[in-house]
């Protein structure tokens, strides 16, 4: 059975992985001339293409991991985009982090092409992308989310389908709350420790074992510890993020007080000049204002 050609737009810290375990897996692939990985790409097999309309042209399906709404907006509608070059049958997958609302807007305007499309954002962090191991959270027809199966179990370990459009990237901004509170969490205790003394990696160590223990503790625990801030996700994305789940709260009357400090802090990085470092260095800020520095 011949795997369908896929076009890959968007080729950054989560994408290029994901595109590259896309071709490992033995299937064709279309980039963006224009991107900046796209000459490895070409290296290891894919065709590259001038415009997103040709890619959209020759794809079965295309995949867009972008960093926001508003460049998924203009990949997907903007001048020589998706919309102008996709044919029926076509499917259309937004694997970046988006508002619903956007979600929903393109699964209304390509289902009247005879396209299907689906929202499924992931979580898992550029390491979890370079192994294959993020999860997905999958909004649209269950039917779409069938066909896009396969792909989904080379790119991820978890792909799992919620429901009708928007309804991964309803899920994607519960993950993300989560995420943001949890890092303070973590961030706050090793400022605690960090500022009596205590051996903070024996702290972590001891905490893995038992109910606090979290991927946030462990990963992102380290790189607190280490004070390694190179961008696995950087803390801009996730303040945008952030803005995207208390919109969202705010439009279902859901008070997400734990988000609103979770993002108020990221603001204070962001304000210092740091939104390019890692999301874990919010503990930047608690180690600051606590005098561990």
């Amino acid at each position: 059975m011949r795997k369908e050609k896929i076009g890959f737009i968007g080729l950054g810290i989560m994408g290029k992985p994901m595109a590259i375990n896309l071709l490992n897996a033995g299937y064709s692939l279309l980039v963006l001339k224009s991107n900046k990985a796209s000459k490895e790409l070409e290296k290891r097999g894919a065709k590259a293409y001038s415009t997103s309309r040709e890619i959209a042209s020759e794809s079965d399906i295309v995949i867009t991991m972008l960093p926001d709404s508003p460049e998924v907006e203009e990949v997907v509608f903007g001048e020589e985009g998706v919309i102008e070059g996709i044919r029926e049958g076509t499917m259309l997958i937004d694997m970046s982090t988006i508002s619903p609302i956007t979600a929903r807007k393109i699964y209304n305007s390509l289902k009247k092409k005879g396209v299907e499309s689906l929202d499924a954002p992931v979580s898992g962090g550029q390491i979890g992308a370079e192994k294959g191991l993020i999860s997905i959270m999958v909004g649209g027809s269950e039917q779409a989310f069938q066909r896009a199966l396969p792909l989904f179990k080379v790119i991820g370990k978890n792909a799992i389908y919620i429901g009708e459009a928007g309804a991964g990237q309803l899920t994607k901004a519960c993950n993300q709350i989560i995420i943001g509170v949890t890092m303070q969490g973590v961030a706050e205790a090793f400022a605690l420790a960090r500022k009596t003394g205590v051996d903070l990696e024996k702290v972590r160590k001891a905490l893995l074992g038992g109910y606090a223990q979290s991927r946030v503790l462990d990963e992102s625990g380290k790189r607190m510890i280490d004070r390694n801030f190179d961008p696995g996700f950087k803390i801009k994305l996730h303040r945008k993020d952030m803005n995207i789940a208390l919109e969202t709260g705010k439009n279902f009357s859901v008070p997400l007080y734990g988000a609103a400090q979770a993002a108020a802090h990221m603001d204070a990085i962001i304000a210092q000049g740091d939104e390019e470092l890692d999301n874990s260095a919010v503990s930047l800020l608690y180690d600051k204002i606590s005098g561990n520095y």
